[in-house]
């Protein structure tokens, strides 16, 4: 019975930990392109990026301990945090070990963003496409049951980052120059402090 069960839960949670860093990485991508006068502030924009990005963290959380703990096939914890050293389908079991690594870089990066650089932050979360990609890699090599409906949500999710990027692509290409210093006013909103409000 619990190991039914714990099927069922690592694999929802798998698929909504894809969903999840795919709509993040997405809001992430827009945001960057985003121009004075949108109708959605950016603040907003931003806060959902990051509220996002911490129910995604949650949740892989979950599908790696639903993992580990359903004793169906042997994997051990080591397994989902060192790439390639597991038994059970070494090359899929092992990109998944990298997207977590990934994830762990990302958020680490996030939270320590007004310690670090900005080029150094940057070029740390820039590894959230890479996070994005293994993530959808894993779940395609693993999921022993893709059917319709997964491949569905699948083809969605790797679909979604390459149309956002070709949205902001094309927004720079066709749109007006943006004014000096408009990209860092954006960059302040990601570091914006998240504050209590008494």
């Amino acid at each position: 019975m619990i190991e039914g069960l714990l099927w069922y839960l690592n694999r929802s949670t798998g698929v909504a930990a894809l969903v999840l860093l795919s709509i993040t990485t997405v809001l992430g991508v827009l945001a960057l392109g985003r121009r004075p006068g949108r109708r959605v502030p950016g603040f907003v924009t931003q806060a959902v990026h990051r509220n996002l990005a911490l129910l995604a963290v949650v949740t892989v959380v979950v599908h790696v301990v639903t993992a580990v703990a359903d004793e169906f096939v042997d994997i051990r914890w080591w397994h989902a945090v060192v790439p390639f050293t597991g038994t059970y389908e070494r090359l899929w079991l092992g990109v998944g070990a990298l997207a977590l690594d990934l994830l762990l870089l990302v958020t680490l990066s996030s939270l320590l963003r007004t310690r670090l650089r900005h080029r150094t932050w940057r070029a740390v979360h820039q590894s959230a496409y890479l996070l994005w990609l293994t993530s959808i890699l894993h779940g395609i090599g693993m999921g022993s049951d893709m059917r319709a409906g997964l491949w569905t949500v699948t083809v969605v999710c790797a679909a979604a980052v390459p149309t956002a990027l070709a949205w902001r692509l094309a927004g720079l290409a066709l749109g007006p120059p943006r004014a000096p210093g408009a990209a860092d006013q954006t960059d302040d909103a990601m570091t914006m402090p998240i504050r209590r409000i008494p």
